[in-house]
């Protein structure tokens, strides 16, 4: 038995100032940027979001810019063979995810937990 949910979406910016991005979206989407959270680091920058909505992170990179998401679980291993069951297909493994791609061609991430209030709103799974 393991438990996920959906934990954030992730914005991802190809763009040379992730700050200018940042203050875009923070402002789009009246959620200030959070320059203490420990997911504002290098080239990622998180947003504040109430506690009972998903995170949302800003974060570099070399592809096109586009939205994805990231599901939380307790068991990273489970969580990913459920999802291939499903018809999902490994994109990638990283040493802290594993990056997934959905029977319709979309890309997420499969990641730890990462918020509060994970053992009440998850998912179970046996």
């Amino acid at each position: 038995m393991h438990h996920s949910r959906l934990c954030s979406l992730q914005i991802d910016c190809k763009v040379d100032d992730i700050d200018a991005a940042a203050r875009f979206w923070a402002a789009a989407l009246g959620c200030p940027v959070d320059m203490d959270h420990p997911g504002s680091r290098d080239k990622y920058r998180q947003l504040a979001t109430p506690p009972d909505q998903p995170m949302i992170q800003l974060q570099c990179v070399d592809h096109e810019s586009r939205v994805h998401l990231d599901i939380e679980t307790d068991d990273i291993k489970a969580e990913v063979a459920r999802l291939q069951n499903l018809g999902a297909t490994i994109f990638k493994c990283l040493d802290r995810w594993v990056v997934m791609q959905a029977p319709s061609g979309q890309r997420f991430c499969v990641v730890r937990v990462q918020r509060p209030g994970f053992a009440e709103n998850a998912n179970r799974w046996d």
